[in-house]
């Protein structure tokens, strides 16, 4: 089964006819929700959404890798990486 894609505009289009607002309005939620997000993991810390999930930041460590054009190893550096871990209900319906 081929899923189906939202982008940004489709998904202000959803928000605006659910929430009951214009699309500017509802283009300025999403962004001001994506930002929030943003800081919030940028300070360290954890966005909880019950029922929808959890935005995180993880550590991946330093690795060594090849690079693919001369088959050399590299050394990769560690560094942060944003996850995101599926809540309940979020799961639930995606099943």
């Amino acid at each position: 089964m081929e899923g189906v894609i939202v982008n940004k505009s489709e998904m202000i289009d959803q928000i605006a006819k659910s929430a009951d607002l214009s699309k500017a309005a509802a283009g300025r939620a999403l962004d001001a929700t994506i930002a929030a997000v943003k800081t919030s993991l940028k300070k360290g810390g954890m966005v909880t959404l019950v029922g929808f999930g959890t935005f995180y930041v993880g550590k991946r460590a330093a690795r060594t890798g090849r690079n693919p054009r001369t088959g050399a190893s590299i050394k990769i550096k560690s560094a942060k990486v944003p996850k995101f871990r599926a809540g309940k209900g979020l799961k639930d319906a995606v099943n």
